[in-house]
């Protein structure tokens, strides 16, 4: 019995019709009757009742035929997993981060993911989490870890709630408000921000929670790079508004200041388009990051 064979077969048992099913399978009509002649001598029994101008199937061909569609589809699984084997052994992940992506260890990440997978590459890029959402709409990311957009920026995506931390205010360790515990946005009116560039998550909703407390803040530096920021924090330069895992580690120069305002909470999703099949390379780096992020 041949593989072939049973293709022939189930293919004239959705046919009905001898030409048809040749059609189908892509053979000439009278290779297809043999074949099916060959088969029923192998197996002692008639498959097909050619009694009538219509093609029917015996008994035994019926069973048969049963049979026949699982082994193919099996033969179809097994092709599917060796191709997904080989595109995990030389595939392609295309991986944006946040600017701000908390407590997540991002190398650690990475890292952990090339020693489980050292054929596949990664191409891995940083922007604003806007963009990081445009893009993976737009099919030129695979998965992204981004923080909380609005509504019409997430459509299409399937976030995953990764992490949440409260924002703090970043000081200088010789700045008026470092000693005290918590403060409001009101209180900061007169200083000066390094601040996210327009359309950055934390910015919206400093600017959002100050537009409530009555004022603009005066923003005197623009920055992506939290390390920058926090220099000039340092400095007495400026204050900046961070989530608390990057406001800087004590002894450093910097001091995190609690913030009155609830509404100032930082989020990490993990993030890919919903509606798009993912690679086999991008599914193992998606379950890779779900075990690391434990989520």
């Amino acid at each position: 019995m041949e593989i072939r064979q049973l293709r022939y077969l189930v293919a004239l048992a959705e046919e009905r019709h001898f030409t048809r099913a040749a059609a189908r399978a892509n053979v000439a009509q009278p290779a297809l009757s043999r074949q099916i002649r060959s088969l029923e001598v192998e197996l002692g029994v008639p498959l097909v009742d050619r009694t009538s101008r219509r093609v029917s199937l015996t008994d035994a061909g019926e069973r048969l035929v049963e049979r026949a569609r699982r082994i193919l589809d099996e033969l179809e699984a097994a092709r599917a997993d060796a191709q997904d084997l080989r595109q995990l052994l030389r595939g392609r992940v295309r991986f944006g981060v946040s600017a701000t992506p908390g407590p997540v260890d991002v190398v650690a990440l990475v890292a952990a993911f090339h020693r489980s997978h050292p054929g596949v590459e990664l191409d891995v890029r940083d922007a604003l989490s806007l963009e990081l959402a445009r893009r993976l709409r737009a099919d030129t990311l695979d998965v992204a870890l981004l923080t909380a957009v609005g509504e019409d920026d997430r459509r299409q995506l399937e976030l995953l709630l990764v992490d949440e931390e409260r924002l703090v205010l970043c000081v200088g360790s010789g700045h008026p408000l470092a000693a005290r515990k918590r403060v409001a946005l009101r209180d900061l009116r007169t200083e000066r921000f390094a601040v996210f560039p327009v359309g950055a998550t934390i910015r919206t909703l400093v600017e959002r929670a100050a537009a409530e407390a009555g004022f603009e803040p005066q923003v005197a530096f623009e920055f992506s790079n939290t390390a920058r920021m926090r220099a000039l924090v340092v400095e007495g330069l400026a204050v900046a508004i961070l989530p608390a895992s990057q406001a800087g580690a004590p002894g450093e120069g910097t001091v995190a200041v609690g913030l009155a305002e609830r509404s100032l909470v930082h989020q990490v999703f993990l993030g890919r388009r919903r509606d798009r099949e993912l690679s086999p390379a991008a599914r193992a780096f998606m379950a890779t990051s779900r075990a690391h992020l434990e989520v």
